[in-house]
């Protein structure tokens, strides 16, 4: 809610700006004269945010896997998620969006090794 509430005031300092240029498109997320977001403009804004911060190129829609496991991982339940997502069935969900983190396997590993009286070697 935070982000949103700051994200709104962006955009009345935009709609000031733009004074009679300024679209009221009721859209949440506009261009700087109230108008929808080109998706070409996304990408490309969304490609300069990428390389600006050092990191691999990926395509907006890739997002949602790490969204996905992200959110699973903080214990928010498959249905909320899947509803987040706009998908039509749980499965798809879980079996294709949610990844299991490597930390997490690591720890079921050690947990493992407890169960079976094993030490971990690496400590």
């Amino acid at each position: 809610m935070t982000a949103l509430k700051e994200h709104k005031s962006r955009q009345e300092a935009e709609e000031d700006a733009a004074g009679e240029r300024w679209t009221d498109s009721g859209l949440v997320f506009t261009t700087a004269i109230g108008t929808p977001i080109e998706p070409r403009s996304l990408n490309r804004h969304f490609n300069a945010l990428c390389d600006a911060a050092g990191i691999r190129r990926v395509r907006l829609h890739d997002l949602r896997h790490p969204c996905a496991t992200l959110l699973l991982a903080q214990g928010v339940d498959g249905r909320t998620i899947m509803e987040l997502l706009g998908h039509s069935a749980i499965a798809v969900t879980m079996n294709i969006y949610t990844h299991v983190r490597l930390d997490v396997l690591r720890s079921a590993v050690d947990r493992m090794d407890g169960v079976l009286g094993y030490e971990d070697e690496g400590s």
